[in-house]
């Protein structure tokens, strides 16, 4: 079972991963390109080393960048494997989804192949997963959409010594992705950017510079598109090549018809027309033909058509779907527990503080005192007076700047000014426990409940029946607690057999309700391989409220779970 930290560890390596990815895009050559992609398996995947062999014209790969051993760099770089070697090395390795892995004890077939290396003698391995200095690992790196073989990134000697887990192998793979793409973005550039120096040299030769655009252009592996700039038609497509009708699923004379904007996602459009007006890279959702949204990275350049003509924008689209699933993937991994696949811990500790402010509810306004605040009077909970003015609240006890009037230049203000209304400011809706007199006819003030579970006989279910058994019944008991609340409510897993739910919106009664729904259904029977096997719930019932931290919410409903426990029988938590 995966323990209390290892989301924690993960999210820190999607961080990483974010930050080495990110430094891909940043790189202005081919060559930076390179070795911002050896740097980032160092730094950001755990490697000691690792050298990005890259395809040459002729076919063979050559070590183009190397990083973290000086010496190993000083010995690599520059040196060059057989193509014919490298198929041979890649066809006999083991498959690890993408990876291509050759165990020590395998890694003799190479010994004459002449794919280059870093080898140290070392004793055999002490446990299994211990990585041997004699261990290859690779990641072949391909054109986006072809098997067309770019390079092989090769890393040997992990930090923690020993060999990639799933997670690790998963994070090696879409790094590999996206460096291939990072590499074949940056080929392209460097063929664009010498195809302008020449129009600047040689005016001579500009029908064929222009030429060699068209192809580029036309020929991309990734979509491509020439963009009005300014003006009503800002965005308007002039031209796209086949790579980018095929990803939208549109024809070139009906991509011409669109802006960029057209195109995007509603929630996307503020954050594209940002980053268009000046060029430069973003990550929005754009619609094919079909209906459906695809993550694209759009890198806008701006360009001038001829000498003093008008600026357009050319604009690099490449389809990043897949990225955005690995991330989200990894995420919802980050934040949810792998058994029962409610949120955890740190998900709930999240949510929970989302609700919560630092500052006390002062209570609630009455209709007087809110009919007063709306034509401008004090606002209820307010404090006026000169002293209190620097630190005005609002009626719900913010230190808001809500510039009600409280001092003489404020109130003086008129109709236009702060002395009228309240300035604008990010609204926080209070979260406040409901008042018990107040449930007694249904008309009570609803909150935020915390219902802490704690199953009664899970452990002597795990002694006598072993992990697999109270697995299952973990399982089970999330999926009877997940049922049995509404769409919006949250059911997390704290830890081992404790369980919490947050349900807004409800009265004392309500909670009392809903904790012997949830009990009840916690109880029947639950088989697990041919074997029925029984557990009970204790609840204690806590509410959220502004001024409280997460961990006093939680505090306070585990304490009434435990009064609560206290109060029953053995034989009566078993029976629920």
């Amino acid at each position: 079972m995966e323990t209390e930290s290892e989301p924690y560890v993960r999210l820190a390596t999607l961080r990483q991963l974010h930050q080495v990815i990110a430094d891909l895009n940043s790189a202005r050559s081919l060559a930076d390109t390179l070795q911002t992609v050896a740097d980032g398996v160092v730094t950001g995947l755990g490697y000691e080393l690792s050298a990005v062999n890259l395809v040459q014209a002729d076919g063979d790969l050559v070590v183009a960048a190397v990083a973290g051993n000086s010496s190993a760099e000083a010995l690599l770089t520059g040196q060059t494997g057989p193509r014919h070697s490298w198929d041979h090395c890649l066809a006999i390795a083991e498959h690890w989804g993408d990876l291509r892995f050759i165990s020590h004890t395998e890694a003799w077939q190479l010994d004459e192949d002449g794919v280059p290396g870093w080898y140290t003698p070392a004793p055999a391995p002490r446990y299994e997963d211990e990585w041997h200095p004699g261990d290859r690992l690779f990641a072949p790196l391909h054109v986006t959409g072809s098997d067309e073989l770019l390079g092989v990134i090769s890393v040997d000697r992990p930090r923690n010594g020993r060999l990639p887990g799933p997670w690790g192998q998963e994070a090696f793979q879409m790094y590999a992705f996206q460096a291939a793409i990072a590499i074949s973005n940056a080929r392209l550039r460097a063929n664009m950017q010498r195809a302008l120096v020449r129009l600047e040299r040689e005016q001579q030769a500009l029908r064929a510079s222009e030429e060699s655009f068209r192809q580029a252009f036309e020929f991309a592996p990734s979509g491509m598109a020439i963009a009005e700039m300014g003006g009503d038609q800002h965005g308007r497509i002039l031209r796209a090549n086949d790579a980018l009708c095929r990803l939208l699923g549109r024809r070139a004379g009906t991509l011409r018809r669109y802006t960029f904007s057209d195109l995007a996602h509603p929630e996307d459009i503020g954050t594209l027309l940002r980053t268009s007006a000046e060029g430069g890279r973003t990550e929005v959702r754009l619609s094919t033909s079909e209906g459906a949204y695809l993550w694209v990275s759009l890198r806008n350049s701006v360009v001038a058509d001829a000498t003093d003509g008008p600026r357009l924008l050319l604009t690099h689209v490449e389809d990043i779907t897949e990225r955005k699933r690995h991330e989200m993937q990894l995420a919802h991994r980050a934040s949810h527990d792998a058994l029962t696949g409610l949120p955890n811990s740190a998900e709930l500790r999240a949510r929970l503080s989302a609700r919560l402010c630092t500052r006390p509810h002062a209570g609630r306004p009455s209709a007087v005192d809110t009919l007063d605040a709306a034509y401008g009077g004090p606002a209820p909970g307010s404090f006026p007076g000169p002293a209190a003015d620097p630190d005005a609240y609002d009626a719900d006890a913010h230190g808001f700047d809500l510039g009600l009037g409280l001092g003489g230049a404020r109130h003086a203000a008129g109709p236009t000014g702060a002395g009228f209304g309240v300035a604008p400011y990010e609204h926080h809706v209070h979260t406040v426990a409901p008042d018990e007199d107040g449930d007694q006819d249904g008309e009570g003030a609803k909150g935020l409940a915390v219902l802490f579970c704690d199953l009664d006989g899970f452990k002597s279910i795990n002694d006598r029946f072993g992990h697999h058994t109270g697995d299952a019944v973990l399982i089970e008991v999330a999926r009877r607690l997940t049922s049995g609340v509404r769409d919006g409510d949250t059911v997390a897993r704290l830890g081992g057999d404790e369980f919490v739910v947050l349900a807004d919106g409800l009265c004392h009664a309500d909670a009392q309700d809903l904790a012997v729904r949830l009990r009840n259904a916690i109880i029947p029977p639950i088989r697990v391989d041919g074997r029925a096997v029984r557990v009970g719930a204790s609840f204690g019932i806590g509410w959220a409220h502004c001024g409280m931290s997460v961990e006093e919410v939680l505090q306070s409903a585990d304490q009434r779970m435990y009064i609560e426990k206290r109060s029953r029988s053995k034989q009566q938590r078993r029976a629920g």
